[in-house]
């Protein structure tokens, strides 16, 4: 594996098991145990009903892009190659929007309400990073 150059997250213990789920290929999400709304991002306390109490939760990820844009000039030389590439906000079935870039498709084609579905990148051996790529 070559060395990754791009920018990765902060993993804080909050967001652990997030991360983990994604090192495993899988999209696992918070879900409130009280009122069974989804959050995205991870929180303590639920926005909507205020519990405390939440499950991780596989999640079908799949959605559709609500929004988007096309970033035509690299905000580092380490994605410069990419350049122009898109990033979308995608509303997942469950409810949360997740923003990620979009994959396996010309910026040119990218559409609001283009179904998607999420794809993983192995960024490093400790860090896999999510993307979309239309369905």
């Amino acid at each position: 594996m070559t060395e990754y150059r791009k920018l990765l997250p902060e993993v804080t213990p909050l967001h652990d098991p997030f991360w983990e789920a994604l090192r495993q290929h899988e999209l696992k999400l918070q879900k409130c145990v009280d009122c069974g709304k989804f959050r995205y991002i991870p929180t303590e306390i639920c926005q909507y009903c205020h519990s405390q109490d939440a499950e991780w939760t596989a999640v079908s990820g799949r959605g559709e892009v609500y929004t988007f844009t096309i970033v035509r000039r690299a905000p580092t030389p380490a994605y410069q190659e990419e350049t122009p590439y898109a990033i979308v906000h995608v509303t997942l079935p469950e409810g949360p929007r997740m923003i990620s870039t979009i994959v396996d498709c010309p910026v040119e084609d990218v559409r609001i309400g283009m179904p998607v579905e999420v794809v993983y990148e192995d960024a490093t051996p400790h860090q896999t990073l999510f993307r979309f790529r239309p369905v």
